[in-house]
C-alpha cells in the first residue's frame, strides 16, 4: 500500500527541514513548502493526506492554508502548529475544520502520536462498511444522498414545505437533482397517492406546450382528430412539476398564471372553463429575474412560482458529498453490470475532490458508471476514469508555454492574470472567495485586479 504523504509547510527552513526529516524515517511521504501559495501548488498537483502546517507565516498564514484546502479537498487533514500563547486562535481553526493543533516547541513523539491517530481516523472513515453506515445513517430526504450544510437546508426547506399547498420554485445548475427534490416534496406530501406529473417543458414545441399542458378538443387544429385531455387534468389531485419553466412562452405564461391564481383552465378550442386541484412545482436553471429584465418572462407568473425558493447547490459547493456519491454509484453500476467492486484508490478519489463538475451531479454519476464498466480489478483507479481526469492535474492545470507570449516577465504575468481570472469565474466574481481559492488576502487580490485591469465583473 502506498504509504500516507505529509506536506510540511513552514517559512522556517530549519524547522521544516528538521519535522521533514523525521517524519521521512518513520516511512511517511513528506512534501516541503515555504509558504501558502507553493503549498496550494503541491496539493493541486500531488494527493496529499494531511498537511502540518505552521501559523505565523511570510504572505498568507496557515488558517488561509486551512480555509483553501477545505475548499479543494475537505478530506485533507490539517494540523496547526502554533506558539503557546495562541493556543485559543489553533482551537478556533479547529472549529473551521483543522483536526487538532500542535504547540512549538514541538514534541516529535507527539507529533507522531497524532499524525498516527489523524491517519486510523481516516483509514475507518475511508472503508466501504463506514461510507455504508453513513448513508443509511445521514439525513436523507427520500433518496437524495447528502451531508452537506447547503443540501441540507435546501432539503430542510423542502420537507417544511412539504404539507402545504403552496407553489415552489427550485433553481439550480443542470445535473444538481432539482427532479429529486420535487418528487421528494410529492411523495412527502399528503398527494404521494395521487400522480405526480412531469414536463420538461424545453423538450416541448413552443406550438405544441399549451396542447400539452391543457389539452385539446377533436379538430381545434390540424391534426387534432380526438378530444384529449392535457398534463394537468392528468395531475388532479396530485402534483404538476414543470421542469425548465423558463422555456415557456409568454403567451402560455398567462394562461399557467390564471390556472395557479384560480385553479381554472380551458383545453385549446373550448370555452368551458375545467377546475382541477393540483400543486404546482417549477425548475429552471436559467436566471428568470434577468429574463424578466428581457421581456422573455413575466413578472406576476414569477412571483405567483416563486412562493417558496430552493436553491440547489452546484457539486463544487459541496465536495463532502462527492465520497458518498461515489460509493453509492459505485454500488448501483457495479451491481447493474455484475461486477465485484470494492472500493476507490485514494488518487483517483483525490482527483475526484479537485474536480469542479460543469455537469454537477449527473457527470459524476456518468464518470463513476464509466469507471465501473472499464475497471479490470476490484479497485477503481485513475486509469479507469474518463480521460479528462486521468489529465486533470496536467493539461487542464497548466497551458502549454507557447500558449504565452513575451519575456519570462510578460508570460509570468499573463499566466498570473489567467489564474485570477479563473477563480473570479469560479466564485462568480466574489472577491473574497476567490481570493481564498488562490491563497491570496482580499487587499493583494484587488491589486492585481487593478494591475492586470480586471473589472469587477
Amino acid at each position: 500500500m502506498k504509504p500516507f504523504s505529509i506536506l510540511v509547510v513552514d517559512d522556517e527552513k530549519i524547522q521544516r527541514e528538521s519535522l521533514a526529516g523525521f517524519l521521512a524515517k518513520r516511512g511517511f511521504q513528506v512534501f516541503k513548502s515555504e509558504n501558502v501559495e507553493q503549498a496550494l501548488d503541491l496539493v493541486r498537483q500531488n494527493t496529499i493526506d494531511l498537511i502540518l502546517t505552521d501559523v505565523k507565516m511570510s504572505g498568507a498564514s496557515g488558517y488561509d492554508l486551512l480555509q483553501a484546502v477545505k475548499e479543494l479537498n475537505p478530506q485533507i487533514t490539517v494540523i496547526i502548529m502554533t506558539a503557546y500563547g495562541n493556543v485559543e486562535e489553533a482551537v478556533a481553526a479547529m472549529k473551521n475544520g483543522a483536526f487538532d493543533y500542535l504547540t512549538k516547541p514541538l514534541d516529535l513523539d507527539e507529533v507522531e502520536l497524532l499524525i498516527n491517530r489523524a491517519f486510523q481516523l481516516k483509514q475507518l472513515t475511508e472503508e466501504n462498511e463506514q461510507l455504508r453506515q453513513k448513508l443509511s445513517e445521514k439525513h436523507r430526504f427520500t433518496n437524495i444522498i447528502s451531508t452537506s450544510p447547503l443540501m441540507e437546508e435546501a432539503l430542510n426547506l423542502a420537507a417544511r414545505t412539504a404539507n402545504s399547498k403552496a407553489a415552489v420554485l427550485i433553481e439550480g445548475e443542470s445535473g444538481t437533482g432539482k427532479e429529486l427534490i420535487a418528487r421528494a416534496i410529492h411523495y412527502a406530501s399528503p398527494r404521494r397517492d395521487k400522480p405526480l406529473v412531469v414536463v420538461n417543458c424545453a423538450a416541448i414545441s413552443e406550438n405544441l406546450i399549451e396542447s400539452e399542458l391543457f389539452g385539446h378538443e377533436k379538430g381545434a387544429f390540424t391534426g387534432a382528430i380526438q378530444t384529449r385531455a392535457g398534463r394537468v387534468e392528468e395531475a388532479d389531485g396530485g402534483t404538476l412539476f414543470l421542469d425548465e419553466v423558463g422555456d415557456i412562452p409568454l403567451s402560455v405564461q398567462v394562461k399557467l398564471l390564471r390556472f395557479l391564481q384560480f385553479g381554472e383552465f380551458q383545453r385549446v378550442g373550448s370555452n368551458q372553463q375545467r377546475k382541477v386541484n393540483v400543486r404546482l412545482i417549477a425548475a429552471t436553471n436559467r436566471n428568470l429575474l434577468q429574463m424578466i429584465k428581457d421581456n422573455k418572462f413575466r413578472e406576476d407568473f414569477y412571483y405567483r412560482l416563486n412562493v417558496v425558493n430552493i436553491k440547489v447547490p452546484p457539486l463544487r459547493k459541496r465536495k463532502e458529498d462527492i465520497p458518498l456519491l461515489v460509493d453509492h454509484f459505485i454500488k448501483k453500476y457495479a451491481a447493474e453490470n455484475g461486477k465485484i467492486i470494492k472500493g476507490i484508490s485514494r488518487k483517483a478519489m483525490d482527483l475526484l475532490m479537485k474536480y469542479d463538475y460543469p455537469g454537477n451531479v449527473r457527470e459524476l454519476e456518468n464518470m463513476m458508471e464509466h469507471a465501473v464498466v472499464l475497471s479490470r480489478t476490484e479497485i477503481i483507479d485513475v486509469e479507469d476514469l474518463p480521460i479528462q481526469m486521468q489529465t486533470l492535474k496536467t493539461s487542464d492545470a497548466i497551458p502549454p508555454l507557447d500558449y504565452y507570449h513575451g519575456k519570462f516577465r510578460q508570460k509570468v504575468e499573463a499566466f498570473e492574470k489567467d489564474l485570477i481570472l479563473d477563480a473570479l469565474q469560479k466564485a462568480d466574481y466574489n472577491q473574497s472567495e476567490a481570493a481564498r481559492q488562490l491563497g491570496l488576502s482580499e487587499r493583494n487580490l484587488r491589486y492585481k485586479m487593478a494591475k492586470y485591469g480586471i473589472s469587477k465583473r
